[in-house]
Protein backbone atom coordinates (compact mmCIF):
# COMPACT_ATOMS: atom_id res chain seq x y z
CA UNK A 1 0.00 0.00 0.00
CA UNK A 2 1.34 3.54 -0.96
CA UNK A 3 2.52 5.83 1.93
CA UNK A 4 0.08 8.34 0.69
CA UNK A 5 -3.04 6.64 0.56
CA UNK A 6 -4.87 8.62 3.63
CA UNK A 7 -4.05 11.85 0.80
CA UNK A 8 -6.40 10.12 -1.74
CA UNK A 9 -9.58 11.89 -1.86
CA UNK A 10 -11.16 8.97 -4.16
CA UNK A 11 -14.29 11.28 -5.68
CA UNK A 12 -11.56 13.34 -6.90
CA UNK A 13 -10.26 10.83 -9.08
CA UNK A 14 -11.47 10.44 -12.64
CA UNK A 15 -13.03 7.14 -13.96
CA UNK A 16 -9.78 5.96 -14.85
CA UNK A 17 -8.04 7.32 -11.89
CA UNK A 18 -10.47 5.80 -9.94
CA UNK A 19 -10.54 2.20 -11.34
CA UNK A 20 -6.66 2.27 -11.07
CA UNK A 21 -6.94 3.02 -7.46
CA UNK A 22 -9.60 0.15 -6.72
CA UNK A 23 -6.74 -2.45 -8.53
CA UNK A 24 -4.56 -1.34 -5.64
CA UNK A 25 -6.91 -0.96 -2.89
CA UNK A 26 -8.54 -4.85 -3.80
CA UNK A 27 -4.58 -5.81 -3.68
CA UNK A 28 -4.35 -4.02 -0.39
CA UNK A 29 -7.82 -5.40 0.99
CA UNK A 30 -9.03 -2.58 1.61
CA UNK A 31 -13.02 -3.26 1.59
CA UNK A 32 -14.33 0.71 2.91
CA UNK A 33 -12.47 2.41 0.12
CA UNK A 34 -14.00 -0.50 -2.32
CA UNK A 35 -17.52 0.17 -1.75
CA UNK A 36 -16.82 3.88 -1.49
CA UNK A 37 -15.50 3.60 -5.14
CA UNK A 38 -17.90 1.50 -6.40
CA UNK A 39 -20.71 3.98 -5.01
CA UNK A 40 -18.98 6.62 -6.50
CA UNK A 41 -18.86 5.06 -9.73
CA UNK A 42 -22.72 4.33 -9.37
CA UNK A 43 -23.23 8.03 -8.65
CA UNK A 44 -21.68 8.66 -11.99
CA UNK A 45 -23.87 6.30 -13.89
CA UNK A 46 -21.92 3.08 -14.63
CA UNK A 47 -23.60 0.42 -15.11
CA UNK A 48 -23.32 -2.49 -12.15
CA UNK A 49 -21.98 -5.10 -14.64
CA UNK A 50 -19.37 -2.35 -15.91
CA UNK A 51 -18.08 -1.58 -12.41
CA UNK A 52 -18.38 -5.50 -12.08
CA UNK A 53 -15.54 -6.72 -14.42
CA UNK A 54 -13.85 -3.64 -15.66
CA UNK A 55 -12.87 -2.89 -12.14
CA UNK A 56 -13.50 -6.02 -9.04
CA UNK A 57 -12.83 -8.71 -11.72
CA UNK A 58 -10.38 -6.59 -12.97
CA UNK A 59 -8.51 -6.12 -10.26
CA UNK A 60 -9.01 -9.04 -8.37
CA UNK A 61 -7.39 -10.93 -12.14
CA UNK A 62 -4.22 -9.16 -10.84
CA UNK A 63 -4.67 -10.68 -7.41
CA UNK A 64 -5.19 -13.93 -8.95
CA UNK A 65 -2.46 -14.16 -11.09
CA UNK A 66 0.04 -12.96 -8.57
CA UNK A 67 -1.14 -15.52 -5.49
CA UNK A 68 -0.71 -18.06 -9.12
CA UNK A 69 2.70 -17.06 -9.21
CA UNK A 70 3.20 -17.15 -5.32
CA UNK A 71 3.74 -13.15 -4.75
CA UNK A 72 0.91 -13.21 -2.78
CA UNK A 73 -0.19 -15.68 -0.36
CA UNK A 74 -3.11 -17.14 1.28
CA UNK A 75 -3.80 -14.71 4.18
CA UNK A 76 -3.71 -11.78 1.73
CA UNK A 77 -5.65 -13.24 -0.90
CA UNK A 78 -8.47 -13.30 1.50
CA UNK A 79 -8.20 -9.86 2.39
CA UNK A 80 -8.55 -8.85 -1.02
CA UNK A 81 -11.54 -11.09 -1.94
CA UNK A 82 -12.95 -9.90 1.54
CA UNK A 83 -13.06 -6.22 0.13
CA UNK A 84 -13.99 -7.78 -3.08
CA UNK A 85 -16.93 -8.98 -1.85
CA UNK A 86 -17.78 -5.31 0.39
CA UNK A 87 -18.41 -4.35 -3.56
CA UNK A 88 -20.41 -7.18 -4.49
CA UNK A 89 -22.98 -6.38 -1.89
CA UNK A 90 -23.66 -3.63 -3.13
CA UNK A 91 -23.30 -4.78 -6.50
CA UNK A 92 -25.48 -8.32 -6.57
CA UNK A 93 -29.01 -6.32 -5.82
CA UNK A 94 -28.70 -4.26 -8.58
CA UNK A 95 -26.83 -7.01 -10.97
CA UNK A 96 -30.02 -8.86 -10.30
CA UNK A 97 -32.44 -6.44 -11.38
CA UNK A 98 -30.69 -5.26 -14.64
CA UNK A 99 -30.06 -9.43 -15.18
CA UNK A 100 -26.74 -8.31 -16.07
CA UNK A 101 -24.67 -11.66 -17.89
CA UNK A 102 -22.82 -13.90 -15.71
CA UNK A 103 -20.00 -15.54 -16.38
CA UNK A 104 -21.31 -19.02 -15.09
CA UNK A 105 -22.74 -20.52 -11.73
CA UNK A 106 -20.86 -22.62 -9.25
CA UNK A 107 -22.43 -25.13 -6.91
CA UNK A 108 -19.10 -25.82 -3.98
CA UNK A 109 -18.81 -27.76 -0.88
CA UNK A 110 -16.52 -29.54 1.11
CA UNK A 111 -17.49 -33.52 0.67
CA UNK A 112 -19.23 -35.58 3.35
CA UNK A 113 -16.77 -36.64 6.42
CA UNK A 114 -14.72 -33.68 6.11
CA UNK A 115 -15.19 -30.17 7.60
CA UNK A 116 -11.96 -28.25 6.49
CA UNK A 117 -13.46 -25.33 4.40
CA UNK A 118 -10.61 -22.64 3.97
CA UNK A 119 -9.76 -23.63 0.79
CA UNK A 120 -12.61 -23.79 -0.79
CA UNK A 121 -13.86 -20.79 1.00
CA UNK A 122 -11.05 -19.23 -1.03
CA UNK A 123 -11.95 -20.71 -4.18
CA UNK A 124 -15.54 -19.31 -4.11
CA UNK A 125 -14.11 -15.84 -3.05
CA UNK A 126 -11.98 -15.98 -6.49
CA UNK A 127 -14.10 -17.26 -8.29
CA UNK A 128 -17.55 -14.59 -7.37
CA UNK A 129 -14.30 -12.17 -7.88
CA UNK A 130 -13.57 -13.63 -11.49
CA UNK A 131 -17.40 -12.72 -12.47
CA UNK A 132 -19.11 -16.32 -11.93
CA UNK A 133 -22.07 -16.55 -9.06
CA UNK A 134 -21.17 -19.15 -6.07
CA UNK A 135 -23.10 -21.20 -4.16
CA UNK A 136 -21.29 -22.56 -1.31
CA UNK A 137 -22.89 -25.45 0.30
CA UNK A 138 -20.23 -25.40 3.09
CA UNK A 139 -19.05 -28.85 5.14
CA UNK A 140 -19.70 -32.21 5.33
CA UNK A 141 -22.33 -33.10 2.06
CA UNK A 142 -23.52 -35.61 0.65
CA UNK A 143 -24.39 -36.98 -2.38
CA UNK A 144 -28.19 -35.20 -2.46
CA UNK A 145 -27.05 -32.20 -0.81
CA UNK A 146 -24.85 -31.57 -4.02
CA UNK A 147 -27.27 -33.08 -6.59
CA UNK A 148 -30.07 -31.47 -5.46
CA UNK A 149 -28.42 -27.94 -5.15
CA UNK A 150 -27.48 -28.49 -9.02
CA UNK A 151 -30.89 -28.68 -9.85
CA UNK A 152 -32.12 -26.10 -7.74
CA UNK A 153 -29.80 -23.44 -8.77
CA UNK A 154 -29.20 -24.06 -12.55
CA UNK A 155 -25.63 -24.43 -12.29
CA UNK A 156 -22.72 -24.93 -14.65
CA UNK A 157 -20.13 -26.15 -12.31
CA UNK A 158 -20.10 -28.19 -9.24
CA UNK A 159 -17.03 -28.07 -7.17
CA UNK A 160 -15.64 -30.50 -4.66
CA UNK A 161 -13.37 -29.85 -1.73
CA UNK A 162 -11.47 -32.74 0.50
CA UNK A 163 -8.58 -32.26 2.66
CA UNK A 164 -8.44 -35.60 4.22
CA UNK A 165 -7.43 -39.21 2.36
CA UNK A 166 -10.30 -40.81 4.16
CA UNK A 167 -12.96 -38.45 2.56
CA UNK A 168 -11.48 -38.17 -0.89
CA UNK A 169 -12.81 -41.48 -2.58
CA UNK A 170 -16.33 -39.52 -1.27
CA UNK A 171 -15.79 -37.30 -4.37
CA UNK A 172 -16.19 -40.48 -6.93
CA UNK A 173 -19.48 -41.68 -5.42
CA UNK A 174 -20.95 -38.17 -5.81
CA UNK A 175 -19.56 -38.08 -9.81
CA UNK A 176 -20.53 -42.31 -9.93
CA UNK A 177 -24.04 -41.52 -8.47
CA UNK A 178 -24.77 -38.13 -11.28
CA UNK A 179 -23.74 -40.67 -14.01
CA UNK A 180 -26.23 -43.23 -12.86
CA UNK A 181 -28.44 -40.54 -12.90
CA UNK A 182 -27.83 -39.95 -16.74
CA UNK A 183 -26.95 -36.09 -15.54
CA UNK A 184 -22.93 -36.39 -15.44
CA UNK A 185 -22.74 -34.43 -18.66
CA UNK A 186 -24.72 -31.90 -17.86
CA UNK A 187 -22.34 -30.15 -15.42
CA UNK A 188 -18.36 -29.22 -15.36
CA UNK A 189 -16.81 -31.36 -12.33
CA UNK A 190 -13.93 -29.31 -10.93
CA UNK A 191 -12.35 -31.12 -7.57
CA UNK A 192 -9.13 -29.69 -5.30
CA UNK A 193 -7.60 -29.82 -2.00
CA UNK A 194 -4.28 -30.69 -0.72
CA UNK A 195 -4.14 -34.62 -0.93
CA UNK A 196 -5.28 -34.71 -4.64
CA UNK A 197 -3.44 -34.74 -7.62
CA UNK A 198 -4.34 -34.78 -11.58
CA UNK A 199 -4.14 -38.68 -11.53
CA UNK A 200 -6.71 -38.90 -8.72
CA UNK A 201 -8.66 -36.43 -10.48
CA UNK A 202 -9.00 -38.33 -14.01
CA UNK A 203 -9.64 -41.86 -12.04
CA UNK A 204 -13.04 -40.97 -10.68
CA UNK A 205 -14.18 -39.11 -13.42
CA UNK A 206 -13.71 -35.30 -12.53
CA UNK A 207 -13.36 -32.75 -15.76
CA UNK A 208 -10.31 -31.26 -13.39
CA UNK A 209 -8.24 -31.21 -10.56
CA UNK A 210 -7.28 -27.61 -9.58
CA UNK A 211 -4.23 -26.96 -7.39
CA UNK A 212 -5.39 -23.98 -5.94
CA UNK A 213 -7.99 -21.09 -5.96
CA UNK A 214 -6.25 -19.69 -8.78
CA UNK A 215 -5.79 -22.52 -11.13
CA UNK A 216 -9.66 -23.35 -10.56
CA UNK A 217 -10.76 -19.83 -11.76
CA UNK A 218 -8.68 -20.47 -14.82
CA UNK A 219 -10.01 -23.58 -15.40
CA UNK A 220 -13.60 -22.92 -15.06
CA UNK A 221 -13.56 -19.92 -17.37
CA UNK A 222 -11.79 -22.44 -19.97
CA UNK A 223 -14.78 -25.39 -19.29
CA UNK A 224 -17.22 -22.73 -19.67
CA UNK A 225 -16.14 -20.85 -22.48
CA UNK A 226 -15.93 -24.42 -24.21
CA UNK A 227 -19.39 -25.41 -23.28
CA UNK A 228 -20.43 -22.03 -24.45
CA UNK A 229 -19.05 -22.27 -28.14
CA UNK A 230 -20.00 -26.52 -28.30
CA UNK A 231 -23.63 -25.32 -27.75
CA UNK A 232 -23.45 -22.11 -30.15
CA UNK A 233 -21.65 -24.43 -32.82
CA UNK A 234 -25.32 -27.05 -32.25
CA UNK A 235 -27.48 -23.81 -33.27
Amino acid sequence: MSDDQDDIILADLDDDELVGQMYDDLYDGLKEEIEESVNILLARGWTPYDILTKALVGGMTIVGNDFRDGILFVPEVLMAANAMKGGMAILKPLLVETGAPRIGKMVIGTVKGDIHDIGKNLVGMMMEGAGFEVVDLGINNAVDAYLDALVAEDADILGMSALLTTTMPYMKVVIDTMKEKGIRDDYIVLVGGAPLNEEFGRAIGADAYCRDAAVAVETAKEFVLRRHNQMAARA
